[in-house]
């Protein structure tokens, strides 16, 4: 009889292990954080590979991505996870600072998104981006995403929300040029009262 329940009770545990498994590896691929420091490696990676090419056509593809990249990613931390941080933890001072750096990096993607990479000054604006986009990703992963990781919020939750908000912005690049969610939400808001 012992025998017996032994073996139900691993026939159990066998059967509950696959299915957490299972769950943590479909959310471990949803967690905000892991999100965008995935794309911050990405853009880091776009930029050596500009860094280490000369033909002209190669730099214009490398341009247009890491910019399509810059601009996505910019807009779901504005309209998902900055807001979602600031709320959390009260903040004034960290996520009003990333967002003045956004709207720094948007000025300089504009002077190269569509441009043909026709010299120094091209390539000196490329990598004053990539110098500012470092200077970002630094305090981004230094000090916003541990003091987020401190909090309640739903890291889970905000990953699904940013992962399908990517998803509609790359299938969708013309929703960039209108105002992000979070600003049309807050605009309503203040109309309304």
């Amino acid at each position: 009889m012992a025998t017996a329940t032994r073996k139900t009770a691993a026939a159990k545990a066998t059967r509950k292990a696959p299915a957490k498994t299972a769950r943590a590896s479909t959310s471990s691929g949803q967690d905000a954080i892991a999100l965008l420091r995935a794309d911050h490696k990405k853009v880091s990676e776009l930029y050596a590979q500009y860094e280490g090419t000369r033909s002209p056509a190669r730099k214009k593809a490398l341009v247009a991505t890491i910019c399509m990249e810059l601009s996505v990613h910019a807009r779901v931390e504005e309209e998902i996870f900055y807001p979602a941080v600031k709320a959390a933890l009260k903040d004034k001072e960290m996520i009003p600072e990333a967002q003045v750096e956004h709207a720094s990096l948007k000025e300089l993607i504009a002077q190269v998104k569509d441009r043909e990479p026709d010299g120094e000054m091209f390539d000196a604006k490329i990598k004053v981006m990539s110098e500012y986009t470092k200077h970002h990703v630094k305090e981004e992963q230094n000090e916003i995403f541990p003091a987020a990781k401190k909090t309640r919020l739903d890291m889970l939750d905000l990953g699904a929300r940013i992962a399908a908000r990517k998803e509609e912005l790359m299938a969708n690049p013309e929703l960039l040029d209108a105002p992000p969610v979070a600003a049309m939400e807050s605009m309503e808001t203040a109309s309304a009262e």
